[in-house]
């Protein structure tokens, strides 16, 4: 694999894990405009455990991803009070404190940054990314996720169905920080130098689109909006600078287009297997099945 592959592979990997932290929130209905305030703690928590702690990267990024757990966990406490624009401002807010905050440490190099000792290649981000997809699927197809969806769909009404929303959406606030800190995690090993300026608001926002656009009702979504996002700017480099026009014009489409975004349970359903077979098949392969 040549050099600039495995560069785009790379990011691909962390683009993954870190849209499906956006999405484990945002299918429990909150949206998270402070991801890159997770990232960067789960990066700044490797860098400084291997640079100043001297610890492998397979201690730091363990250690990273509780780190940014933690931090997700007693969040979502105030940020589940607000609601609709209020939760989306609070994240915001979050993610901005987190960046000035680094960007001001003299501990994690200021605005200088930090350098990471121990490097991590592209075999274990794909292995991670893997790992995390396979995750997130089995989550969605599972009783919590089913409780998931229906929050997702209607509050409301899950309570009234018995469902504890503020521990599955507490629950999934807590996965989602994990989830970004090691997509942090990682980006600090592989790349080997971290700065404050990289996690600002654009990238939240960007990741957010990741999810948005690819979708928030299945885990499809962030697959597809990762895959699209990350390899059509590259496809349209040939492009030059018009390549940031023609990219801003397909968002806007997509989102007047295709506002549920482009992967939905419906599509899913439909290009199930159990609906490739007409219907008096499946009714005589039943029958034979019986008999």
């Amino acid at each position: 694999m040549s050099g600039y592959a495995s560069g785009i592979v790379a990011i691909l990997c962390i683009n993954l894990i870190f849209a499906y932290a956006i999405f484990v929130t945002a299918a429990a209905g909150q949206l998270n405009l402070g991801g890159a305030g997770f990232q960067a703690i789960g990066a700044y928590a490797a860098a400084w455990l291997s640079s100043s702690a001297h610890m492998p990267a397979s201690v730091t990024i363990p250690l990273a991803i509780l780190a940014s757990a933690l931090v997700g966990f007693l969040i979502s406490f105030p940020v589940l009070r607000t609601r609709g624009v209020y939760m989306v401002l609070a994240t915001f807010a979050f993610g901005q404190f987190v960046s000035g905050f680094l960007l001001r440490s003299p501990t994690f190099g200021g605005a200088i940054g930090m350098v990471v000792a121990d490097y991590v290649g592209v075999g274990a981000l794909i292995i991670c990314a893997v790992l995390t997809t396979v995750l997130v699927f089995f989550l969605m197809a599972s009783r919590l996720g089913l409780a998931i969806r229906s929050i997702h769909d209607d509050e409301l009404v899950s309570t009234i169905m018995g469902v504890n929303v503020r521990a599955v959406q507490v629950a999934m606030f807590t996965l989602g920080g994990a989830l970004a800190g090691l997509s942090g995690a990682l980006y600090a090993h592989h790349f080997s130098f971290v700065e404050a300026q990289y996690f600002n608001s654009l990238l939240s926002i960007y990741v957010l689109l990741f999810v948005l656009i690819g979708g928030t009702q299945t885990a499809w979504g962030p697959l597809v909006g990762s895959l699209f996002f990350t390899l059509l700017p590259e496809v349209m480099r040939v492009g030059g600078s018009w390549r940031y026009v023609v990219f801003g014009v397909v968002i806007v489409l997509m989102m007047v287009l295709r506002p549920q975004g482009i992967v939905t349970r419906a599509l899913v359903a439909r290009l199930s297997p159990r609906n490739w077979w007409p219907a008096s098949s499946n009714g005589a392969k039943r029958v034979a099945d019986a008999g």
